[in-house]
């Protein structure tokens, strides 16, 4: 038998709340409205009511017929196999890992929690003694007196409310000018780290030490998942003082994390899709990209690339990715305008097929009102044709970004399945639990993190055919920080 629902997950969840298991076969509306494009987490209230149907009278029925109506959508589109082999599937994976749940470490979250007081602390000390009075650091009214009338500090613009803007990107400027705006930076990291995960973590985390994240499916327009109660996702993995709440989350008791990561898999998916001859070679050869594009943009022998070079054709190649302009390059990198569009057009020269992928990517979506990923799966962009130059050059943006973004949701999605389907297959007691961006842990015995970390990679690398290998990063470790 085969049942229909609106969000089987949770359907599943509320049932196990009653001691009742649910196996049977089943079709998520959910996930085919999805599919269809309509909006990310769209809810089965507000469809019924677009569909003219009364939730309360009809239930079933109304799942039913709407159910045949988006499959037939589905059908249509060429996304009925991306909706039967992937993201069906997918659902009694995300239920396992948010089932099982990750382990918790208090005694770290109160250090790190301390340690974060401390800093905060300190640095209001600092901020207040350097501006030469006391004042509420969190006001932007206040904070803005302080830098533009007291100080008179450059850049202080009043918006149409009368009163400064201190956003991140005029403290950024500000910094170079006086080291005070630096400072209320960093007090702005800190207390949100603070607030988002040092206290915010703590509701979720359950008598047994366990946070259960909730995997949501049917959000984003890319088609990554994303996280909730608490967003685990959104841990910082940039700046070494945010990556250090990894710390906090640990394996079960004689256990250990091994976690697996696809090494630059938005760049390969690009090299596959535009066939660009030298971003596939090198890839191939198992060459440095970033290196091999400083040697390029800068022109000078690959053996002479300095990492300062390295480090800003890196800016460059993931740049590229998601359509950045010379302006935002030249912000992201410091750079004088006329030097960052240098840069854009050395890379374009040297990898004529990237510029020609991308701009046929905007001329379909232009045509069509959609691109689609590696297995079909559509994101429908209508701001590509708005009159509005701000919505039309995000919309181009996205044309050019969603196939690998989207593309890489699909692969880590496909891994994420076949690594549950062998740990089941294989017995084993190691269990996948986490799922953030291009990579995945997996919580083992010490006795079978081996054969885990095998699986790992075999299923990872092994998800899709490329003209470019994926590679994948495998380490082990006691908490989630040693493990990255």
């Amino acid at each position: 038998n085969k049942v229909t629902v609106f969000d089987f997950k949770s359907a599943k969840r509320e049932l196990a709340k009653w001691g009742i298991e649910c196996k049977c076969a089943f079709d998520d509306l959910s996930l085919a409205v999805y599919l269809c494009g309509e909006a990310g987490g769209e809810t089965f209230a507000r469809l019924c009511e677009a569909h003219y149907l009364d939730k309360n009278t009809y239930g079933a029925f109304a799942t039913h017929v709407l159910f045949k109506e988006y499959s037939a959508k589905l059908a249509e589109s060429g996304c009925t196999r991306l909706y039967e082999e992937i993201e069906k599937p997918l659902v009694d994976v995300l239920y396992d890992m948010e089932t099982e749940g990750v382990k918790v470490s208090r005694e770290e979250l109160a250090a790190l929690g301390e340690k974060y007081s401390e800093i905060i602390s300190s640095l209001t000390a600092e901020i207040h003694a350097d501006c030469g009075c006391t004042f509420n650091i969190n006001s932007p009214a206040q904070l803005g007196e302080v830098l533009f009338e007291k100080l008179g500090l450059k850049s202080g613009k009043k918006g149409k409310n009368g009163k400064y803007s201190t956003n991140a990107d005029i403290l950024e400027k500000l910094a170079e000018e006086n080291p005070v705006a630096g400072k209320v930076l960093k007090f702005r990291f800190y207390q949100k780290l603070q607030s988002t995960y040092i206290d915010g973590l703590k509701p979720y985390i359950d008598k047994n030490d366990i946070i259960h994240t909730t995997y949501n499916q049917t959000i984003t327009t890319t088609g990554r998942l994303s996280s909730a109660n608490p967003n685990i996702q959104n841990i910082p993995i940039r700046e070494e003082e945010g990556r250090e709440l990894r710390k906090v989350f640990v394996p079960r008791n004689g256990n250990v994390f091994i976690d697996a990561d696809y090494s630059q898999i938005e760049l390969r998916l690009l090299a596959h899709f535009s066939g660009c001859k030298e971003l596939v070679e090198a890839y191939n050869a198992g060459k440095d990209i970033h290196s091999i594009t400083a040697s390029q943009v800068f022109g000078v022998p690959l053996n002479e690339v300095t990492p300062k070079m390295r480090r800003e054709a890196k800016a460059v190649n993931f740049g590229i990715i998601y359509g950045i302009s010379e302006f935002g390059l030249s912000r992201n990198l410091g750079i004088p305008y006329a030097t960052a569009k240098r840069y854009i057009e050395k890379y374009f020269e040297t990898y004529s097929a990237v510029k020609e992928y991308m701009n046929s990517n905007v001329e379909f979506a232009r045509e069509h009102g959609y691109v689609s990923t590696l297995t079909g799966r559509r994101r429908f962009i209508p701001e590509i044709k708005s009159s509005n130059v701000n919505l039309r050059s995000f919309g181009e943006r996205a044309a050019m970004n969603m196939p690998l973004q989207g593309s890489s949701a699909d692969i880590i999605k496909i891994a994420m399945i076949n690594v549950h389907d062998r740990i089941e297959k294989e017995g084993l007691d190691s269990r996948l639990i986490l799922q953030v961006h291009d990579e995945l842990v997996i919580d083992a015995p010490e006795s079978e993190a081996e054969r885990a970390a095998e699986i790992l990679k075999e299923e990872m690398e092994g998800a899709v055919k490329l003209t470019v290998p994926l590679t994948v990063e495998v380490h082990c470790g006691k908490n989630w920080y040693d493990a990255k």
